[in-house]
This record gives structure tokens, sequence and C-alpha cells, in this order.
């Protein structure tokens, strides 16, 4: 159960839609919450000054405050420090920082308590932490990539920002200006997502950011083009101050860390020299909110604005520089405003028009941008919260030049440089990518898997096990990953006390009654770097890849380790040269309605026919569709997609297996393909297809040098990831037969099919195959040959099959386990009439062997299966299907399981 839940949370998409609407409600719960607690502390330090002397209270309920939340920072989560904001664009840059639900409730916590304290810090910088850092604690709780996991730290963060501000769009584009920088649809979209559930839920619950009153909100500002030039010059100023500000916030940290005094007591003196200040300066002061509202909405006397100004910047300086948990977002606001006003009343004065409302809200956009330098986000964080138009061109004005200005007089970003001051510097070597973020799995995977069939009986799985160095085995079934076997899954079924399997034979246990049946996978798109993730989350050795249910291949730490070392050494940076693809110059389609895709290529006119009944008869077993190709060869010189050819007798031959198919009711695909390599068409043929099986022709023999069974069928069996099926047709002339099937539907006879043109094509033998003979000797792919035979026996009339093992002659007493087990195998599958039996021979060598009870007993049929070592090992060892093919003038079948080359 608990691996079907692993299974189940793999990152996908639906997974990240799901995980960002959760996000974005509790982001925004989280930041309501810091805005309620905030306010009411805030609400009961200003109350407390009507009762009691504002210089003793205030700064008595700075220090105290602010001690605790010193503590609760150093004490409980020291990245809960400052405003966060750098610490989730480090965690973002895979720099190895914290963030967690601790962090993330040690930060909600600490920042209410600080805010409250009456420090001139805003709550919308540790909301945009508590919002990554929930959605972090998401990531470890489910089975995630760590790209998958960025993305959702991201949107976190996004919703955070978005909640504080009511601003759902701002979220979005901050993610994309300032934290991740990434523009690819799952992360603008589960952003986008995380941002606007945010954004709603916070307005619905009372969150609004400024806290503007209703006459406010429906007012409007004014603007016309002689206003341009102040405009200019407030963006002017705004740069200027915000350059200053930046400067002076690093000063202060340096400040505060020369004085060699803990977390607790830096936050407390903070707390204590803001609460003396406010103190001393007029009681409408010490409301944050009713201050910003005054200034934005023109009721100030400019000297009080530059009054607020200088204290709100030299007391943000005090306090942030303390690591207080706080942010800069709300006191950047304040200083615009109040510094938009100060210039909105001056143009009023020399030219009598404008409005300081709009000044004071372009000021707010200015110093945003210049501060944080994101000017897109600061443009629409203000027009977000004021939806008015005619905001739009002063907000692009102002913040643009103080952009430019502020970046042009101190050069970077404010949260690297804080960041730099710990220790961490996020440069562009830092963020070069590794062969783990490069290369996927496809590029380093094993495509040769060992694989054991769902109907292998747990005594012939331990038998696989015995012979293998494997502690594991991926379980297919028609080449499809059904499952996982281990050999603890086998340990706990023989120590097992249940009486599911205590009382029966291992003979009589399957492997899908025992195999892990969702194990975990992954794509082959997944990066090397999701890939190590996922085997070290759950301390596994190596990982299935699947696509679309289909096995392609298997990863280990090792394969990633060795394309690490190779990308160090430069050995993939040197493109491979590939050839020119194989064009398609004819093809036909039918209703895709099968479980699978059979592949026949066909060339010579005297064999297709058999292949083609061949492929009928397991396609009706198995379900599948049947594809079937012809490959044209050109000349090197010639381009595939630009070379004319002649198709005439091509298309003639795959008419006459479209009318084939027709009578046995069977889904077929045709195609001709202009190719250099036969072979590469096949191949490509098989990719784009998503071919199960391939059925194809074979001489026997080979005069290729190098070659075991010739240049193109070497290729297929070395490369192809599907199931590979090699049919060397007898030379004995087969009279034609009527097809009689044993457990399955007629297949008719067609011995001369009508062309659509009315034609009357060549005629087609029906195949004589009534003796089956089936050398076994266990492995993975024995059973692959015992499963085909239901489907090929229907090509008989009353067939007989023998199942025999090879065995030396000295061997006095031959062990027939492999044999009975292959019987079982059988008589499981289907319910036969046919007469099989099992039979050793004693021989000095398989090849000796076969060949031998072949001419003795004149078999019809022989159906090889490949060595557990793979086709190509066990012929190149003895050339053992190479030798019994052309020693035998029988039909030879060599089947190989899918993924082994």
């Amino acid at each position: 159960m608990n691996q079907r839940f692993r299974t189940w949370w793999q990152p996908r998409r639906g997974l990240a839609i799901a995980e960002a609407c959760i996000i974005g409600l509790v982001a925004a719960l989280s930041a309501v919450f810091l805005k309620v607690g905030s306010g009411w502390l805030g609400t009961w330090r200003v109350h407390t000054t009507h009762l009691f002397p504002a210089w003793l209270v205030l700064p008595a309920i700075g220090l105290v405050l602010g001690f605790l939340a010193g503590w609760l920072v150093d004490r409980l989560a020291p990245e809960a420090s400052g405003s966060g904001i750098p610490q989730v664009k480090a965690s973002l840059a895979n720099v190895p920082v914290t963030l967690s639900w601790r962090v993330a409730g040690v930060k909600l916590l600490s920042a209410i308590v600080a805010i409250g304290s009456g420090m001139t810090l805003g709550r919308q910088g540790p909301t945009v932490q508590v919002g990554a850092g929930l959605a972090a604690g998401m990531s470890r709780w489910v089975p995630t990539s760590p790209d998958h996991r960025r993305q959702m730290i991201a949107a976190g963060a996004g919703a955070g920002l978005a909640a504080a501000f009511n601003a759902p769009i701002a979220g979005v584009l901050f993610i994309v200006e300032e934290l991740l920088q990434d523009l690819s649809g799952l992360t603008l979209g589960t952003a986008i997502i995380a941002s606007f559930i945010g954004g709603v839920i916070s307005r619905l619950l009372g969150g609004g950011s400024l806290d503007l009153n209703l006459q406010l909100v429906k007012s409007s500002s004014q603007f016309s083009i002689p206003e341009i030039p102040f405009f200019i010059l407030l963006g002017i100023l705004a740069g200027l101050f915000g350059a200053l500000f930046n400067h002076g916030i690093i000063f202060s940290i340096k400040f505060y860390e020369r004085l060699h005094i803990s977390l607790p007591l830096r936050v407390a003196l903070a707390g204590f020299i803001s609460g003396v200040v406010v103190a001393m300066l007029p009681p409408s002061f010490r409301d944050n909110t009713g201050l910003r509202e005054s200034l934005i909405t023109g009721n100030s006397h400019p000297s009080v604005a530059a009054i607020a100004f200088a204290a709100q910047f030299i007391l943000t300086l005090i306090a942030f520089g303390s690591g207080a948990p706080g942010g800069l977002f709300a006191p950047s606001l304040i200083l615009g405003s109040c510094l938009g006003h100060i210039i909105g009343v001056s143009e009023l004065y020399i030219t009598g028009v404008g409005s300081p409302t709009t000044y004071a809200l372009a000021g707010m956009g200015g110093f945003f941008s210049a501060v944080s330098k994101v000017p897109i986000t600061a443009i629409v964080i203000v027009f977000e919260m004021t939806t008015d138009f005619n905001l739009v061109l002063p907000l692009m004005i102002v913040s643009v030049a103080a952009y430019l200005v502020a970046d042009k007089v101190v050069p970077g970003s404010l949260y690297e440089k804080l960041l730099e001051l710990k220790g961490i510097t996020l440069t562009k070597e830092v963020a070069m990518e590794g062969a783990l973020t490069k290369l996927t799995a496809k590029d380093v995977m094993q495509e040769r898997v060992e694989t054991l069939d769902a109907e292998m009986s747990l005594e012939e799985a331990m038998q696989a096990f015995a012979r293998s160095h494997h502690r594991g085995f991926p379980v297919v079934e028609d080449s499809k990953l059904v499952g996982i076997v281990t050999q603890s899954d086998l340990l706990k079924i023989r120590e097992s006390t249940n009486h599911t399997f205590r009382d029966r034979n291992l003979a009589d246990i399957f492997l899908k009654e025992i195999m892990t049946s969702v194990p975990m996978t992954v794509s082959p798109i997944h990066t090397l770097s999701n890939v190590l993730y996922l085997l070290d989350r759950y301390q596994i050795s190596r990982l299935p890849v699947v696509d679309r249910r289909k096995l392609i291949g298997i990863i280990t730490r090792a394969d990633i380790i060795r394309a690490e070392a190779d990308h160090l050494n430069g050995e993939n940076a040197t493109p491979k040269l590939r050839p020119e693809p194989s064009y398609i110059v004819y093809q036909t389609r039918s209703p895709s309605t099968g479980r699978g895709r059979l592949l026949v290529p066909v060339a010579n006119p005297e064999t297709a026919g058999v292949l083609l009944q061949m492929a009928a008869a397991i396609a009706r077993d198995r379900h599948y569709e049947i594809d079937c190709v012809q490959v044209m060869l050109i000349p090197r010189h010639s381009s595939p997609s630009e070379t004319q050819v002649r198709t005439a007798k091509s298309r003639r031959l795959l008419r006459q297996a479209e009318v084939l198919a027709k009578k046995w009711k069977i889904p077929l695909h045709t195609q001709i393909r202009v190719t250099h390599d036969v072979a590469q068409a096949i191949l490509e043929t098989i990719n784009e297809q998503h071919i199960d099986l391939i059925l194809m022709g074979w001489k026997g023999n080979t005069s290729t040098p190098g070659r075991i069974f010739g240049s193109v069928v070497d290729t297929i069996i070395r490369q192809a990831t599907c199931e590979v099926v090699l049919v060397k047709l007898g030379k004995t002339p087969q009279p034609p037969l009527p097809l009689i099937p044993r457990g399955g539907p007629t297949i008719p006879n067609p011995h001369y099919p009508l062309s659509p043109e009315g034609a009357p094509p060549s005629p087609i033998p029906s195949p004589q195959f009534n003796r089956w003979l089936v050398p076994v000797a266990g492995g993975p792919n024995s059973p692959l040959a015992i499963k085909l035979l239901p489907a090929l026996i229907t090509l008989g009339n009353d067939p007989k099959i023998r199942l025999t093992q090879v065995f030396k002659p000295s061997e006095l007493k031959p062990d027939m386990s492999i044999s009975e087990q292959a019987i079982r195998r059988l008589m499981r599958r289907r319910k036969l009439s046919s007469t099989v039996v099992a039979l050793p021979i004693q021989a000095n060598s398989v090849a000796e062997g076969v060949i031998n009870l072949v001419e003795t007993e004149g078999y019809d049929v022989v159906v090889l299966g490949a060595s557990r070592e793979g086709l190509l090992q066990q012929a190149i060892q003895g050339n053992i299907p190479e030798a019994i093919a052309s020693g035998v003038e029988s039909t030879v079948i060599l089947v190989r399981g899918a993924m082994q080359k």
C-alpha cells in the first residue's frame, strides 16, 4: 500500500496542479494570520500608550518583544532571520539552505512578535518565506524530483507575496523576475494557480495589504503630459535614495556583527531604539498603517512627510540590520509614498495641476523598484492594489527610472548581497548546468534489462536469482512493466506463515502474486538529478525506465556516476553525427483498436506471406495491431526526403497484406520508407509506432564478416527495445493446408486473395507446421518461446509439441524440472488439445543434439529462446542459433525478450 501511495505521488502535471492549489490556500491562511496577529499586537501596543507614558511603554515593549522574536529565531530556526527572500532565492539556486515547515512556523510567529513590537518592518517578505517553507515541507512529505520541488517552492513564495499584497499577478512576476527566472509552462502554471488562490483567499478573509479605505480605493489618479519631467525627477530621486537605502542595509548588518552580541540581544536593542524614536515623534507615527494612508491621500503636510521619510529610513536600517524577522517591502512603500508626496505637493505648488496622490503611489512603485530591483513586479503590485489604469504610465516612468539609477549607483541585487554576507555567492558558475541537469535517464540508461515474466513460478524465479548476480528483476507482461521482485520478496515468502503461501508448492506460486505490482519508476525525460533524488530518497540502487508502461531500460547509481565523469572529462562535448533519417513515401492507417503493435518488415515476396500468417496468428492471440513496413534502399549521396522512387512493386506486396488482414479482421498499418540503412529505418519505425514485437525473416546464415546473423538483424537485436522474433523458413516447399487453430478463432486460409484492383496476386502457400521442437534451458527468454506456441501452432494441422533438454552423456539421471515447469506454463496459458511431451536428449553440445533430433525425427519447426546472457552473447560463445539454423532444413524461430541486446 505504501508503495502504491509513493507511485501515485510521483512528479507529474496533475500532482503539480493539486499541490499548487493546496500551497496557495495554506499560504493565504498564513498571510492572513500574520496580518491579524501583528495587527492585533500593534493595536495593543498603541493602546497601552494611552494608559501609560509613551516614552516608557514603547521602548519597554520594543525591548521585550524584540528579545522574544530574536530568541525564537535563534533557538528554533536561525534560517528565519531577516526578510526570508534571500534564503528562498538561495534554495531555488540549489544552495543547501533549510526550508521546512519548522522554518515557516518559526518565521510566522517571530514576524508577528517583531512587527507587533513597533519595528518598522514589513510582513510581505516573511509571507514569501512562509509560503516557500510550507511548499518545501510538502515536497518532502511526498516523493518529488528536485526540479518539481523548486517549482513548488517558487509557487509557495509567489502565493505568499500574492496573499500579502492581494496581487496575484505580482506574485507570478516576482517568481519570474527575481526568484526562479523560469518561463516554462509548468512553472508558470503552478505559480499562477498558487498566486491566484493565495490572492483570492486573502482578499476573502480580509487580508488586504494596504488597508486602504473605500474612499481611497475608489479614487482615481490624474496624469498629464507636462507632469512627465516631475515623474522622471521622482524616479531619479527614488533611485538615488533606494541605492543609499541598500547601502545602508549592508552597513547596518556589518555594524551589528561588530558588536559581537547574540541575535536576541541585537533584535532587543533594535526594538528598544525604535520605541525610543517613535515615542519622540508625534502620535500619528506610532501607527504605520495610518501614516501610510495619510500620505497617500495627500492629507499630510510636506514637513510631516519629510520627517516620516527620515524616521522610516533610519528605523528600518536599525531594525533590519539586527536580523529581526521582517521584510523591506512595506518600508519601501512607505518611503516611496513619502518621497512621492513631497514631489507631488511641490509640483502642485509650481504648476497648479497634478495630484499628490498620484505621485505618492508612483513613488511607492519607484522606491520598491530601486530597492528590490524588480521594476515590473513593482508596477504590477501598485496597480493591482489600486486598480487604476491612469496610474500605469506614471508608475512605468518612475519605476523604470528608479531602477536604472539605482542599478547604476549600486549594481546588483540586494538579496544576493545579503547572501554574500553569509558566505553564499550566487554566480554563473553556481547556475551552470552539469550532467545531472543536462542528461536524461534515456541518455545513460542500460537498454539491456534482464526481466522475468509475470506467469513465471516462484521456483523458476529462484533459479533465475541463483544464476544471476542481480538482487532484483523487473516483471513484465507483453513488454509492459507490471511489477518488480527482489530477493527479499522471495525470502519473505519462504519464511511466511501466511496460509496463502505456506501450504502451496513453489511451482504453483506465480510472480504476479508476490511481486510489488506498482514499482517506483522514472520516465525517459527525467533528468539525472531527478533520478538521483529518488534513488537517495528511498535508498534503492536502480530504477526502471518506463515509457507508457513499456519498460525501455534501467538506470543505476553507477550509470549516473559514469555519466558525470564523462561530462567532466569532456567526452560528451563533441556532438555525434547522426545519419539522415528515413523518409515515408507511402502510408496507410487503420483504426487503432489493439492492445499492442507487431511489426513485420517485408522484402521477399516468396516469404512475406508466411511471415504475415505468423504475425496474424500472434496478433490474434495477443489482440495486437500489425504494422507492415517495406524498406527501399537508396545511395548514400542521395537524400531520402528528396529522392524519387518507384513504389508500385512495394505497394502491390503491401496491398496483398491489407487484403489478408481484412480477411482476418486485424488492424493493419502499412508504410514504405526510403533510407540509407535498412536497420535504421526499422528501428525508427519501432520507436515511432511504439512496437511491442517485431517478427522478421532471416536467411539462417550470413557471409558478412564480423556478423552473427547479418548486418541488419544484428543491429535490430542490439538496439531494438521490443521483443524480437526471427524466422528462418525451411527450404522444403510447404503445401497449402487449412489453418485449424487450437483454442482460438479460425484464421481463414487465403490461397488466392484479390488485390483492390482485382488482379490476383501470387498464391501464398500456408505453412505446414505440425511437429514442433522446443529446446528449453531456463532463463528469462525460455518462457517467451513457450508463450508464443499457443498462437503459432494454429498454423498446423494436429500439431505435436516436444519440449527437450540437452544433457551431457555423462549425466546418468537428467533433471527435467525445467521442462516440467515449461509444460505447466504452456498449459496455463491455454487449454491445448495438442500432444505435448517433455523428453531429454544426450549430446556433447546443444547444437549437435538439436540438429540430430530434427534429422532423425523430422520436426517442422524448432523454437529457440535465447539464454539469460542474451541472444548475441550466446551466439558468439557457441554460435548455437546459427549452427542450428544452418544445420537443419526445417523452420527455425529465434525469440529474444524485450530490452535485451
